[in-house]
């Protein structure tokens, strides 16, 4: 059973190494930064944060093995339905969501008892409708009226309805979006336009925020993390996490090998997810941390190389959003921890700690697999295509 299932692991080798070492990076950094708190939450059962995240991963990894086996095209049909089931799903998690944090980004699902980010999936759903729409719009995609309707508005709604609570997976959503469209050789202009109405987008979200919402909303929270990040005094409260993020990298130094020794996710908040590259550097140093970064880069260039090698523009362009959504997040992830950026609260794709969004991810990077695996069959199908042409030749010169 196992050899056939790994007989039909199909796609780019590489992107399959890469998650399967940062699937056992993340088993590590989890267990390490959760002991403490499982120790006191679980009544001494320091394994449970482990297990229930070891059995996350290994869904996941299922997950992707069978969306792997779907043709990537059948993601072109369903990608407007989910679209539109995104808007109403934002709405309600706007409403009624479980929050946290005085954020609402989740929905519980009923009977199971599980969370999941509505962004997420509306994260999945633009960005395969924008890709379905720059694949079928190639012949005018000069048409400013309909880059507007079937591309710029639909970026705009997604994104703005995600901002209210989630100012930074907006922000990343839409940054990949662009990078999309630049790709799918959307006009200077254009790309400009939207970038323009974007600003004024967030302009008025936030002016809403701050006049119309008790307390600005969200809005003095943005303003509340930009002001300790450009002007940090070590003493106050708001840089806390900050501050003991320096600690835990300072510790790790240049290079370090203490796997499970962290001490710093005692007192560093959310040291499993939010923080979980401060812990990393705390037990494998900074080489460590340039390690995993250079993961996530070469998990880029993968995407480049099929990108190039792919003959069709839906998948191409779909396995490049969907991964560059990934790499984008990972990069602002580190550049929080090491405070080059202002906190932002998201995670550390395929490493922190989480639940359902693991799952989102896995079946994300099931669909750059499926692109991928296509790719590899219409090259071995030339390949032998050809050879049969040599060979019909040579009995005909030699008939």
């Amino acid at each position: 059973m196992l050899g056939r299932i790994i007989n039909n692991i199909k796609g780019d080798k590489y992107v399959w190494y890469i998650v399967t070492a940062l699937s056992a990076i993340s088993l590590l950094l989890v267990y390490s930064s959760t002991r403490s708190l499982a120790y006191k939450n679980m009544h001494g059962n320091t394994e449970y944060y482990l297990l229930r995240h070891g059995f996350m991963l290994a869904v996941g990894l299922f997950i992707t093995y069978v969306v792997h086996q779907i043709d990537h095209r059948y993601f072109s049909r369903i990608a407007q339905m989910m679209l539109i089931l995104s808007v109403p799903l934002l709405l309600y998690t706007k409403f009624f969501g479980v929050r946290i944090n005085d954020a609402s980004r989740w929905i519980r699902i009923p009977v199971v008892g599980l969370t999941f980010q509505s962004s997420d999936f509306a994260k999945l759903a633009l960005i395969m409708y924008t890709s379905r729409m720059l694949s079928k719009k190639q012949g005018v995609i000069k048409d400013i009226k309909e880059v507007t309707i079937h591309i710029m508005a639909p970026i705009l709604l997604i994104c703005g309805l995600i901002m209210f609570d989630n100012f930074s997976s907006a922000g990343i959503l839409f940054a990949t979006c662009i990078v999309v469209l630049f790709i799918g050789r959307v006009s200077t202009k254009f790309i400009l336009a939207i970038m323009g109405s974007g600003l004024v987008m967030v302009s008025l979200i936030i002016a809403f925020s701050w006049f119309f919402i008790k307390d600005h909303g969200r809005a003095d929270v943005w303003l509340g993390r930009v002001t300790s990040w450009q002007n940090p005094d070590i003493n106050s409260d708001d840089f806390y996490q900050q501050k003991q993020a320096y600690i835990a990298i300072a510790k790790g130094g240049l290079f370090r090998l203490a796997p499970g020794k962290s001490t710093q996710c005692n007192f560093l908040p959310d040291a499993f997810s939010d923080f979980i590259y401060a812990t990393l550097i705390e037990e494998y140093g900074l080489l460590g941390g340039a390690f995993v970064l250079f993961l996530y880069l070469f998990f880029m260039w993968r995407l480049i190389v099929l990108v190039k090698n792919s003959p069709r523009a839906f998948g191409a362009l779909m396995a490049v959003g969907l991964g560059t959504s990934m790499v984008l997040q990972a990069v602002i992830h580190m550049g929080v921890n090491v405070h080059l950026l202002p906190n932002t609260g998201i995670t550390l794709p395929l490493i922190s700690w989480g639940g359902t969004s693991i799952w989102f991810n896995a079946f994300a990077i099931g669909i750059i697999l499926s692109v991928s695996r296509s790719v590899e069959e219409r090259i071995v199908t030339s390949k032998s295509t050809t050879k049969k042409d040599k060979l019909k030749v040579v009995e005909e010169i030699h008939g």
